[in-house]
């Protein structure tokens, strides 16, 4: 939906379900109501979480042909697509596997060309869209440096290749479109400034030039399609977990003249580790009520210096709290963003309220928003409401702090 002048919504992956009859299903029943609980007017934008199945379901003629039948008695519309998630999300262990296949494969290559495909014919004309994608890989896969480089080196190629596609379709259709990459805790790029060394080591060298022969144009001419092409997807829970003040984050990306395509709107679990052991005894076990073996749960632990300790999920975290010196961790858990605190705990709902303001200030940032909780089946149960209540009550939260 339309909030001044922003394309708002929330991401499907909230919802089970692999085939595109279930995606399908779930549209069918959670758009109409979140539009009514909203009394939301006019046309309704969605986040289309399409896993790999899906995709090949939906590329279908006579499929497409009845989804955007639905979109226009619907008055719905499809801005952006969440394409990091390739198989199962939801009602089994993820874990890393979240990343599974990665961009050093032709598997998660083709899964997004073919979503690239079917949201060029879903896309209204004269909006952009985009697709959130991994962060290349889950960084502990790789155990040397060289192996690191291998992979990059192939990565690299296939996201030129994705370049390459985006440049035709942009000529041929009109339709502007950008891969968003989603910098995440352990991932190969977890943070601002590991995005700006893709580009500045790997895209921009190796791609000005490659473009340039294969398409018949200058350097500038490529490296302006790279970055027209590849974008950041800034997810508020991950960039707060890695404790980035998003003024500062977005500066950064513009003086390297890399662009937001989307924003994440989503919170960590944020936790204060009390001096005393008894406290720490407390803290542990209600912290266990979100160490589920769903999905990663990595932490962030900052000290009285502001070192930044980092594990690989919450269990490795608890090991250590009993004799930890950290004063405050952040977890890779997204809560409701329209609940500053859960009891003991609090959130980092506070870092997506600037992030708001950041952008009316200056929407040049950018103007696809999109709210992703996904973990309401493993919340606590004070916390939990239906899932259509819970979603309108994210987009109301968001729609009331942007004024």
């Amino acid at each position: 939906m339309d909030v001044k002048g922003f394309h708002l919504s929330y991401c499907s992956n909230i919802h089970p379900g692999e085939s595109w009859d279930a995606t399908f299903q779930n549209l069918k029943i959670y758009i109409p109501e979140v539009r009514q609980r909203l009394k939301a007017e006019g046309p309704f934008g969605i986040g289309l979480r399409l896993s790999h199945q899906a995709s090949l379901e939906l590329e279908k003629p006579e499929r497409l042909k009845e989804f955007q039948v639905w979109l226009r008695q619907t008055n719905a519309y499809v801005f952006t697509l969440n394409g990091f998630p390739y198989g199962d999300f939801h009602r089994q262990i993820v874990k890393e596997k979240v990343h599974f296949p990665d961009w050093t494969t032709v598997e998660r290559k083709d899964y997004t060309l073919r979503s690239f495909q079917i949201l060029s014919q879903l896309l209204p004309p004269g909006m952009q869209g985009g697709i959130s994608t991994s962060p290349i890989s889950y960084r502990h896969w790789f155990k040397t440096k060289e192996a690191l480089k291998a992979g990059m080196e192939t990565a690299t190629a296939h996201l030129l290749e994705i370049v390459e596609e985006l440049a035709k379709i942009h000529k041929n259709t009109g339709k502007l479109l950008h891969l968003d990459i989603e910098p995440e805790p352990d991932g190969i790029l977890e943070n601002s400034d590991e995005m700006i060394w893709l580009f500045k080591n790997w895209l921009l060298p190796k791609g000005k030039h490659q473009l340039s022969q294969k398409l018949g144009i200058s350097e500038r001419e490529a490296e302006d399609l790279i970055k027209t092409h590849i974008q950041v997807c800034y997810d508020v829970c991950h960039f707060a977990i890695v404790y980035e003040e998003p003024a500062e984050t977005f500066a950064k990306f513009e003086s390297a003249g890399i662009r937001v395509g989307k924003i994440q709107i989503s919170a960590a679990l944020k936790v204060l580790i009390p001096p005393s052991a008894n406290g720490k005894f407390s803290l542990g076990k209600k912290l266990q009520a979100f160490a589920e073996s769903t999905y990663l749960h990595q932490v962030v632990a900052r000290l009285d210096d502001g070192k930044l300790n980092s594990y690989s999920d919450l269990p490795q975290a608890l090991d250590v709290l009993p004799d930890t010196k950290e004063k405050e961790w952040r977890i890779h858990f997204h809560v409701p963003v329209f609940l500053e605190d859960y009891g003991s705990f609090s959130s980092t709902q506070e870092t997506i309220s600037i992030v708001l303001k950041e952008i009316l200030s200056n929407p040049e940032i950018t103007q696809h928003l999109e709210v992703e909780t996904y973990t309401w089946e493993v919340l606590p149960q004070g916390t939990r409401q239906s899932l259509g209540e819970s979603i309108a009550r994210e987009l109301a939260w968001v729609r009331e702090r942007m004024g």
